[in-house]
Parts: C-alpha cells; sequence; structure tokens
C-alpha cells in the first residue's frame, strides 16, 4: 500500500556523492525539522525526467526556497555515482540534492515502486513530488502515467501557497 498525506517517511538508508566519497542518509535524519520538496522519478537522464520534471524544479527552486521549501531532493533507483553525474550534467548541482536509492528501498517501503523489468528497466520509482515537514508527508502527487502534473514544481508551489492562504488572517 502506498504512503499518503500525514504518513511519515519510511526509515531507510540512501546514498549520495560527496567530495569525501559516497555518504550514507538516513531518512529519518535527513527529514527532520525541515520542510523537503522530494521529486521521485523512474531514473536518471530518462527522457521525461531529465527534459521536463528536473527542469522545473531547478527553475523554481528559488521560489520554493521563498515558500518555506529548506531542502529540494531528487530520488531516483540508480546509485549514488550516476546520481551525481545526472545533477553534474543537468545543471542542477546546488540548486538540488541528488540521493540514491539505488535498492529500491525507499520505493518499496513507500509503496511507490514501479515494475519496468518488461522494458528493461527494472524496479523503479513511480513519478511523484511530496513535500515533506518534519518527516510527515504534507502534500504527495503520484503521477497515473508518464506525464508530469501533480509531481510538478508547480504543483507542489500550488499547494505551499494554498497552506498559506489558509494562515492568513482573514
Amino acid at each position: 500500500m502506498a504512503v499518503s498525506t500525514g504518513d511519515r517517511i519510511p526509515d531507510v538508508t540512501l546514498r549520495r556523492t560527496t567530495s569525501n566519497g559516497v555518504e550514507t542518509v538516513s531518512t529519518v535524519k535527513f527529514f527532520r525539522g525541515r520542510t523537503v520538496a522530494l521529486l521521485g522519478v523512474p531514473g536518471a537522464f530518462t527522457p521525461a525526467c531529465s527534459d521536463v520534471h528536473l527542469p522545473g524544479f531547478v527553475a523554481s527552486a528559488d521560489a520554493l526556497r521563498a515558500a518555506g521549501v529548506d531542502e529540494i531532493v531528487c530520488v531516483a533507483v540508480n546509485d549514488a555515482f550516476v546520481m551525481d553525474a545526472w545533477g553534474r550534467a543537468s545543471g542542477a548541482a546546488g540548486h538540488i540534492t541528488f540521493l540514491a536509492d539505488g535498492n529500491g528501498e525507499l520505493a518499496a517501503k513507500m509503496g511507490l515502486d514501479l515494475d519496468l523489468g518488461a522494458i528493461g528497466l527494472g524496479v523503479r520509482n513511480h513519478r511523484y513530488a511530496a513535500l515533506v515537514r518534519d518527516g510527515v508527508i504534507d502534500y504527495l502527487g503520484v503521477e497515473p502515467g508518464r506525464e508530469v502534473g501533480v509531481s510538478s514544481a508547480d504543483a507542489v508551489l500550488e499547494h505551499l501557497r494554498a497552506k498559506s492562504d489558509l494562515r492568513q488572517p482573514s
């Protein structure tokens, strides 16, 4: 069963490449005490991910931060080296943090794993975006197909603005 709003991000270990090599990242520690826009993609360097999904978050990075997002994270079922290379090649490094879910553990525990074995890609992430506040999912947009709509940066921004409007005094 897939996670939904109000659920906690599962406790798994992800990886990222740093100047000191590959570093492990505990999701519990990483998401604690801050607001994170989490972008889940089927794979690094894939067409829709590279041409539409990721660029939308890069272009909206300043607006997301101004709306209260502390960090923008992209996760895929790829290794840390591929994620690092994709961040650099796409121009997103410095705007977005790339975390590797090499074994698909986060995807599986979130119930957002997708079997693309029939086309030679193995198990991957569904395309999604989540807004995570202090480890709790506040928004989750999972795409039903290949499009980028509810998982777009615009959808996350719209959610943030709606929440902000609810807090404004009348």
